[in-house]
């Protein structure tokens, strides 16, 4: 009461609040001299940690998961996401001595009177020198060579006829190409795999036009995807081989020097069936051909059209920030062998992603690639191990 009657007769504010708090006599006052001790109050009642914690740590971890939260999502991965079914792999025999004969009797298989006629259809961007090693691989095989381009890329984007521009440089397969052109529909933030599967189906109606039939072989897989021509002329001549076959290749990074792996699958070969057979990239069997050629990813001649891939294709997501499409990246990147996208690998168990984790390793064999690339070796010459630099444009 003594200490009331004190603060009354100062002209003092008393704080009728029951408090055990030191800043008592600081918390009712008016004035804006003591308001600053109220501040001092309020602040003085937080724990430094938890500042610290708040305005520091917090905004750190929030920028680290957008910097890395890919990384970290492939990473976790075998925590969200088991292995798909593994593939029932069908082992490969050739040699060049070998008859036919007895390689389709060494594959389980039959020989036929008469090869099967074989169709080799894609969907074509921009990919204009392994478009070449493609059909010259192929073509004392290919009865038909079916090409569909777009004006728009999987993306939206507006590009060019460019296969119609190169046409002559393809003259070798003119009495057996059927080409045609689709327009883009140019849907902004739309999901480009809808696109993608858009000029899929535009492909089925051109494979018709091209006069496709029953038995038929049909070889669906993208440009950069390509089946060795012994493997072709195999699955021509032997009987009861699968309705459906997936095709293993060497998987490639940028040129023959970067081996990957062997898990590249999506590359398939049917015998084609009306009303049933539906052009498609993704698994839509078990069995899978051992060592079936080549997948060369990103295996561009120049930076400008490793920038315009990174930007057209479906998984253009994956360019996070602008930098990713800076040319002197780019070509640093192809000569160590790195990911364009700073990403890790997509696997489904930890030791695979660790073991694969960093640069891909330096090959120096050229064993076994296309014959095309071999025989023109000065005109492909940045496809071939020790020559990693890049034309500007």
């Amino acid at each position: 009461m003594e200490k009331t009657l004190m603060k009354a007769e100062q002209g003092g504010h008393y704080c009728f609040k029951k408090t055990d708090n030191l800043c008592d006599d600081c918390c009712c006052q008016q004035s804006s001299r003591l308001g600053m001790s109220r501040l001092r109050c309020a602040f003085r009642g937080i724990d430094v940690k938890a500042c610290i914690f708040m305005f520091a740590i917090v905004p750190t971890f929030i920028l680290g998961l957008y910097l890395h939260g890919q990384k970290i999502s492939y990473f976790l991965r075998p925590l969200w996401e088991k292995p798909p079914k593994p593939f029932h792999e069908i082992p490969h025999y050739y040699n060049e001595n070998v008859t036919m004969e007895n390689l389709c009797k060494l594959h389980g298989w039959g020989i036929r009177d008469y090869p099967r006629r074989v169709y080799d259809a894609v969907l074509f961007s921009n990919e204009v020198d392994l478009l070449t090693l493609r059909w010259k691989e192929l073509y004392p095989y290919i009865t038909q060579f079916v090409l569909l381009e777009s004006n728009s890329t999987f993306t939206g984007l507006p590009k060019p006829f460019v296969f119609a521009s190169y046409r002559d440089q393809f003259k070798f397969v003119e009495p057996r190409l059927t080409y045609g052109t689709v327009g883009g529909r140019f849907k902004k933030g739309e999901n480009p795999f809808v696109e993608e599967a858009y000029q899929r189906v535009a492909l089925d109606q051109l494979l018709k036009i091209a006069g496709i039939s029953d038995d038929d072989l049909l070889i669906m897989s993208d440009v950069d995807e390509i089946p060795s021509r012994h493997t072709i002329n195999l699955l021509r001549w032997c009987d009861d081989i699968p309705q459906v076959l997936h095709l293993q290749l060497k998987n490639y990074l940028y040129s023959f020097e970067f081996l990957v792996d062997n898990k590249s699958w999506r590359a398939s070969v049917h015998r084609y069936q009306t009303g049933k057979t539906r052009y498609a990239h993704y698994r839509q069997t078990d069995n899978l051909l051992a060592d079936a050629g080549w997948h060369c990813s990103f295996c561009f001649r120049s930076i400008s059209e490793f920038i315009f891939k990174m930007k057209a294709y479906s998984h253009n997501d994956r360019v996070k920030f602008s930098h990713y499409l800076n040319p002197k990246r780019i070509q640093r990147l192809i000569c160590n062998g790195a990911d364009l996208f700073d990403m890790l690998p997509e696997e489904y168990t930890f030791r695979e992603i660790i073991g694969k984790m960093g640069p891909v390793p330096h090959s120096y064999s050229a064993i076994h690639l296309p014959s095309c690339l071999l025989e023109n070796a000065d005109k492909y010459k940045f496809l071939l191990p020790g020559n990693c630099m890049r034309e500007s444009c």
